[in-house]
């Protein structure tokens, strides 16, 4: 439901699909894009390292999204999948000396590759048991790169990866790596705000909904299936390289289970089939995350002794306390929230 005020309504299929239809909604939307790109004018270091970070999240979890909250397909593999991605970027950049645009779409195909083997099982199970195919994914490709490739990608050790250059010019601080990460989050959220949109978004949705009867009206269940693994692994391909080049160094434990579990929850937290949900998610989760580091290093400043214990274990307890809550009072997520909002400014001034 897009945000309109009362008296606006849609007397076409063409305005019933568009996104943006006021004016105020076109203000609103190139005053947050020129908020969002001039951020590194007066944002320090540290914001901009944060709005990095969220950028490449949220570009794992929109291709989560895709999958799951669309496809209902569930997936505990998404860091997995990110490593194929920033290895196959690191690899090409560091040891191949190709520039980073040339690496970046072969980091998303090779990733989406590895993302459709790892889907086949969903033509046979579902539910928890493709959530342990998934999950197979996240101990057999971090174990294939620190062992039988060690040669090319270094094992455990770290490869360093150089940074993007355009023209001549190294992207090197966290401004100049904010002007492309962003970008590029904003055109990988405009993907998926549109392939929903489309014959196979709705065909997505159907399977989801219910398979069989997906089937009935003729839609190729397996195709689509592993079509939305591919799409779900692209994205994480993408996040993956942005990752590669935002670090500078790789190593297998980047990409570990609780990362994976980490997408997940700023699914839950944003909400599922959203892509609105998943920006609100990851910027959530991701602030919290910060937010929590912040009041750790401060708590451990007053209670000394317990300092280690509270640096290892705050973290982990705040995060789960926090899905744990959403699940409980607000299982359709922020999104939800979102649209209660949109309909009451839909509504007003009436109170019904």
């Amino acid at each position: 439901m897009a945000l309109r005020p009362c008296g606006t309504y849609d007397q076409s299929y063409a305005q019933d699909m568009a996104i943006l239809r006021t004016r105020l909604q076109w203000i609103l939307l190139v005053v947050g894009l020129v908020i969002l790109f001039t951020a590194p004018l007066y944002l320090p270091g540290r914001w901009l390292n944060l709005m990095n970070l969220i950028g490449i999240s949220l570009i794992a979890v929109l291709g989560l999204n895709i999958l799951t909250g669309y496809c209902g397909q569930i997936s505990l593999g998404q860091a997995a999948f990110m490593a194929v991605g920033a290895y196959t970027s690191g690899v090409l950049t560091a040891k191949l000396g190709w520039s980073f645009w040339a690496a970046l779409p072969c980091a998303a195909i090779s990733a989406g590759i590895i993302g459709v083997i790892f889907g086949l099982p969903s033509l046979r199970v579902k539910g928890f048991y493709l959530a342990m195919a998934t999950l197979a994914a996240q101990f057999i490709i971090p174990a294939l790169i620190a062992h039988p490739l060690e040669g090319i990608t270094h094992g455990v050790r770290s490869l360093i990866v150089p940074v993007p250059k355009v023209g001549g010019v190294a992207f090197t601080s966290p401004a100049q790596m904010y002007c492309i990460i962003i970008p590029i989050v904003a055109l990988m959220t405009f993907f998926a705000k549109n392939i929903v949109r489309t014959g196979v978004g709705r065909a997505f949705i159907a399977i989801r909904d219910n398979e069989l009867a997906a089937e009935v009206q003729g839609v190729n269940v397996f195709a689509y299936k592993l079509l939305a693994f591919f799409i779900c692994s692209v994205y994480a391909g993408i996040a993956g390289s942005l990752w590669a080049h935002w670090m500078r160094a790789l190593n297998p434990d980047h990409f570990s289970l609780i990362d994976s579990i980490w997408y997940v929850g700023m699914m839950i937290v944003g909400g599922l089939g959203s892509t609105a949900g998943a920006v609100f998610g990851v910027a959530f989760l991701r602030i919290l995350d910060e937010a929590t580091k912040v009041f750790v290093m401060w708590l451990s400043g007053i209670f000394i002794a317990w300092g280690a214990f509270l640096q290892a274990a705050f973290g982990p307890i705040v995060y789960g306390l926090v899905i744990v809550l959403f699940i409980i009072f607000e299982p359709r997520g922020l999104a939800h929230r979102w649209e209660i909002f949109k309909i009451s400014y839909r509504i007003r001034p009436f109170a019904y």
